[in-house]
């Protein structure tokens, strides 16, 4: 099969695997960047939120329950949100984890197509 670049190199059926693999990993790094924007968003929301409460007088306050707002002890809201940035922290330890391992597969795999296919193969996003 001859490649645009002119080259002869034959794409073997591994090959073919190798670079769906890489586009499937593409794909869930950028799932995964869009993941860890939402979650450190999130994060910062929660730490906003523990501000503005630590500022306020009152020791009953309106706390979002699904689409609800119901009053809810001061005490009791600071512990929801602290176990909330603790859960959102913990969410965004386990995605950076999962990018490192995404981004290292990816780059084992370029290794690989970029030893066989030199310039007739483009792994790289404009």
């Amino acid at each position: 099969m001859q490649q645009e670049g002119g080259s002869d190199t034959e794409v073997t059926w591994e090959d073919q695997q190798n670079i769906n693999k890489f586009g499937r990993l593409n794909n869930r790094f950028h799932e995964l960047e869009d993941e860890i924007k939402i979650a450190k968003e999130t994060n910062d929301n929660l730490e906003d939120a523990s501000n503005e409460l630590i500022l306020t007088d009152e020791d009953v306050v309106r706390f979002q329950i699904g689409e609800v707002f119901a009053h809810v002890p001061k005490d009791e809201v600071e512990n929801r949100i602290e176990n909330m940035k603790e859960v959102t922290s913990q969410k965004l330890t386990k995605l950076d984890e999962e990018k490192q391992s995404v981004v290292a597969q990816m780059a084992e795999l370029k290794k690989i197509l970029y030893g066989k296919f030199k310039d007739s193969i483009n792994l790289e996003e404009d």
